[in-house]
């Protein structure tokens, strides 16, 4: 089992006031899940958080009974059973994305819906950073694509948009997805965006950077920076964004821990 550190901080909603996290991590035997349901369009559906929490459990579930089992069929499967049992329908059924990292013997399987990366750190063909991610949705925001809800509503699940876990089984297949020795991986980091925002819109760091904070003073300490970085920009100018502070979502998965029996991060070259 490889040593596992998680942080998480709530955010605030758009109004500004405190709530909730709607971010959802599970730890299983072989497998780590972060979910980040995103605020619901419409104020007559459930929340993200609702959804992304039965996801979340659902996913584990379908894991625990079998470990072995396609990461994409075991989502399809976990998204169409919550769809049917609370009778959530496709384009109107709050959402969330996923992040799915697992381990076996041989080799290490990331699986990502949505804006929540996995990044892998060790040797993979002579590089020592792999980042999943799935830019789609960013994209089309950075294109201007995505100017009203209804533009979301439209392009959500569609060839031509981005894809989620929503209410529709069919998003699984498209999710972006990794597979990598077991033995090439050293450590990996599973982030909402809430987290990533600090790499890929605030560029307080890169991730190799984050890794070494996270080191030094925990996964709190990444969390602790984005914060920071927000409190210095509360009129949202620097860096305009929906909600003042995301909700986030940070784990850290270190694989040196099994081989080397080091007691965790700390002991990461």
């Amino acid at each position: 089992m490889p040593d596992i550190a998680i942080a998480e901080r709530a955010g605030v909603g758009t109004d500004g006031a405190d709530r909730p996290t709607e971010d959802h991590v599970v730890v299983l035997d072989n497998a780590v899940l972060l979910l980040d349901g995103a605020t619901s369009p419409h104020p007559d559906l459930p929340p993200g958080g609702w959804y992304a929490g039965l996801l979340a459990a659902r996913l584990a579930d379908g894991l625990r009974a079998e470990p072995d089992a396609d990461l994409a069929d075991v989502l399809a499967a976990s998204i169409a059973d919550v769809a049917a049992a609370h009778g959530l329908r496709p384009g109107h059924a709050p959402s969330s994305t996923v992040a799915m990292l697992r381990w076996q013997p041989g080799l290490v399987e990331a699986l990502v819906l949505a804006d929540s990366p996995v990044i892998a750190f060790g040797r993979f063909g002579g590089d020592a950073l792999d980042v999943v991610s799935d830019d789609r949705l960013v994209t089309l925001r950075d294109d201007g694509k995505l100017q009203t809800g209804a533009d979301v509503r439209r392009r959500r699940n569609a060839e031509d948009g981005f894809w989620v876990a929503e209410a529709d089984p069919g998003a699984a297949a498209k999710a972006v997805r990794r597979t990598w020795p077991r033995d090439a991986v050293d450590v990996a980091l599973l982030a909402t965006d809430g987290v990533s925002i600090g790499v890929d819109e605030y560029h307080l760091f890169d991730w190799p950077e984050a890794l070494r904070l996270a080191r030094e003073g925990g996964p709190d300490a990444v969390l602790d920076a984005v914060r920071t970085a927000e409190k210095q920009d509360p009129d949202r100018v620097r860096w305009p964004r929906a909600k003042r502070h995301d909700d986030q979502a940070f784990v850290v998965v270190d694989f040196t821990a099994c081989a080397q029996a080091s007691g965790g991060i700390q002991g990461l070259p």
